[in-house]
């Protein structure tokens, strides 16, 4: 328990050496600012990277989807969302209770938060946005593994159900404090490889195989209908990403220059890590996966941006490009599912892969900054977070999708999927020559 305990305390650091009485109006400007670029990371950035790759005739569906999503989770956020994720109702370290893998209702509807009501040194009104942009973004991650093929209905009650069955009880296991499942069992997870993009991958795999593969999928070709729109959605993520990990320490302070260095060092190291293995399997580079790598690298930082040095980081980018690079181009065809823009082959692997690897270079013998720690022990706890959540994510998301399959259905008519989910589901066109 102890242990967990000083992992939880070096987890919120930041947090902890900001947190002086009162407002800190430098924390609080920062803060507003880390929550509006990580709404721009999802609207329009993961929209653009996610549009620009799949065709012409759904390129309006995947903007849609997303923008339905920010609206549908932004309403359970108020309702019980925030509540579920944050409360501390129950929790007491080293005891597991229900509030260990929930938060309970006691925030709910958000009556209490007003202009005195302060998280740290920052009003709560600004953490609870900020968090909101992390619950948004997740579930519209999962939207890449079934784009141009779900109905429309089913993919706005997926996602909304599964932010509450999955996201919100991993989001709270991760960060509730301690008490909370995965803090007691000294998991490191300072920004989201967890409750992000492993979740995020692996939910995004179960609806590929719950739906089957595109209509000719993999036998007519299916390119990307506008490489330009995504290397511009993936531009604007990079550089979201910086509030996405920075802004996870709720604090502009000596720690965010650690968090910074390690996301700016891996996202590079990921780049070169996917190009360089892209040339020795396939002889050349390409534009697509210099953006894959990238977006590679800042997966595999996020859980370890604020607990490993910069040769950390280098390796975790470099490794988590590599590792990646292989899931998306052979583990994909390997296991016969059809992900659309492979959300499980770069976030549900790249996550678990930073996962694991935070806990090998957390270790100050290896540049890390969190002491007491010992790379296998460390490990091991990792892996009993990645496991947990891969398993828990994959049940419950693979049992929304059937009670939905049996309800309102999954998938739109093959006739519909051949004209474009544009036209038929929107009755509109992206493009009008």
């Amino acid at each position: 328990m102890k242990r967990a305990l000083g992992v939880f305390a070096l987890t919120v650091a930041p947090l902890a050496q900001a947190a002086e009485p009162g407002l800190d109006t430098g924390n609080t400007a920062w803060m507003i600012c880390a929550a509006m670029f990580v709404l721009l990371m999802c609207l329009p950035g993961l929209a653009l990277f996610y549009g620009g790759m799949v065709r012409a005739k759904n390129f309006l569906s995947v903007f849609t989807q997303l923008f339905a999503v920010a609206g549908v989770i932004g309403v359970l956020w108020v309702l019980f969302g925030y509540s579920l994720v944050v409360s501390t109702q129950g929790m007491a370290a080293g005891q597991l209770t229900l509030n260990s893998f929930i938060g309970g209702l006691d925030k709910a509807l958000m009556l209490d938060i007003g202009h005195d009501s302060l998280v740290g040194s920052i009003p709560e009104g600004v953490y609870a946005v900020f968090q909101l942009t992390f619950a948004i973004i997740t579930p519209a991650l999962i939207a890449g593994g079934f784009a141009e093929r779900m109905k429309f209905a089913a993919a706005l009650l997926f996602m909304a159900l599964w932010f509450v069955l999955v996201y919100a009880p991993i989001a709270h296991m991760v960060w509730g404090g301690p008490g909370a499942l995965m803090v007691d069992w000294g998991v490191l997870d300072f920004a989201g490889g967890t409750a992000v993009h492993i979740n995020s991958g692996v939910a995004a795999l179960a609806a590929a195989y719950m739906l089957g593969k595109r209509k000719g999928y993999p036998h007519v070709a299916m390119p990307p209908h506008n490489l330009g729109l995504t290397l511009v959605g993936a531009g604007l993520i990079w550089v979201g990403w910086f509030a996405f990990n920075v802004g996870s320490g709720l604090a502009a302070n000596q720690g965010a220059g650690v968090v910074m260095l390690a996301t700016m060092v891996a996202a590079c190291a990921g780049i070169v890590g996917w190009l360089l293995t892209e040339y020795l399997v396939d002889g050349r580079p390409t534009a697509l996966g210099a953006a894959s790598g990238a977006l590679a690298g800042l997966v595999g930082i996020t859980p370890a941006c604020a607990f490993v040095g910069s040769l950390g980081a280098l390796a975790i980018g470099i490794l988590t490009g590599v590792g990646c690079f292989f899931a998306v181009t052979r583990l994909k065809r390997a296991l016969g599912y059809d992900d659309s823009l492979d959300v499980f082959g770069l976030h549900g692997v790249g996550g678990m892969i930073g996962a694991v690897l935070t806990g090998v270079f957390a270790a100050p013998s290896l540049g890390g900054y969190v002491e007491g720690i010992t790379p296998g022990r460390q490990v091991l706890a990792q892996l009993q977070g990645v496991g947990f959540t891969f398993v828990y994510c994959l049940v419950v998301s693979l049992a929304i999708l059937a009670v939905l399959k049996l309800a309102i259905g999954l998938r739109v008519d093959r006739e519909d999927e051949e004209e474009g989910l544009d036209l038929t589901t929107h009755n509109e066109r992206a493009y009008n020559l």
